[in-house]
């Protein structure tokens, strides 16, 4: 288990029948950049049982936050959703991903787009200044099936909106916008119709997707990511990696199970 660090769970909270979140202990040696993943996970049977979960929280906070989709059948899923305070997960001891600002050319407007718990790498980012140094405005879209499942997104924007430090750059730089597909709500629909049909920037009040200035990060469903490349490529945009900077960047290790 030398690859992992032991951490203690420190809370958990159930937002809905599908969706939880918990803070842990963080080892001092544990670096990342606000953006990136770590394979965590839970012992059994005396192995290491790991998936790809990215930090909620940013880099400067003590603590490891994570937020998590809850599978009945999910081999690791099924047993982290019934964690509770005291007991101990696995950090894995390096952190990776593609969502990252160094991965993007310069530009004006940075929109964070993510379905489900792919909102959790844009939880740590949007707690990140060097973030509102890079763009102009950021436009964090998060998509969900029902009301219900936006609970944990609305809270964290609600909370930093409050906070001393980050309240006045929210207030200059940051849009938040939550859409729902199966119920009513003031913004309805996927994020690719949205974006397709201008109806996310007239909601907004802002100017349609322009190659110039937008740089895009993508986390969620296969499905949602699939199209959105194929739009964005259509578009001219270059998807970026660590080796190339581009238009776009996708966070690919998503969790499923």
């Amino acid at each position: 288990m030398s690859a992992f660090h032991r951490e203690k769970v420190l809370s958990v909270r159930h937002w809905t029948d599908s969706l939880f979140s918990f803070r842990a202990t963080r080892n001092t040696g544990f670096r990342f950049q606000n953006g990136q993943f770590a394979m965590i996970g839970l012992e059994v049977d005396g192995r290491p049982l790991m998936r790809a979960y990215s930090m909620a929280s940013a880099n400067h906070e003590e603590e490891l936050e994570f937020f998590s989709i809850k599978v009945a059948d999910g081999p690791l899923t099924s047993r982290l959703q019934k964690i509770k305070e005291g007991d101990t997960i696995l950090v894995g001891r390096k952190a990776t991903g593609t969502l990252i600002a160094d991965n993007l050319f310069p530009g004006k407007r940075l929109l964070l787009l993510s379905t489900g718990t792919g909102l959790a790498p844009f939880a740590s980012l949007i707690k990140d200044p060097d973030v509102y140094d890079r763009f102009e405005q950021i436009v964090l879209v998060h998509g969900c099936r029902h009301v219900s499942e936006l609970a944990y997104g609305e809270q964290l924007v609600a909370k930093l909106r409050d906070d001393e430090l980050f309240g006045p750059l929210l207030a200059e730089k940051l849009t938040y916008y939550p859409t729902v597909t199966r119920e009513p709500f003031r913004n309805r629909g996927r994020i690719t119709d949205l974006i397709t049909s201008k109806q996310l920037f007239n909601d907004i009040g802002q100017e349609p997707l322009n190659i110039e200035d937008d740089r895009i990060m993508m986390c969620g469903s296969p499905a949602m990511l699939e199209e959105l490349r194929q739009m964005f490529d259509a578009r001219g945009f270059a998807e970026g990696n660590h080796s190339e900077p581009g238009h776009f960047v996708i966070e690919k290790a998503f969790v499923e199970r």
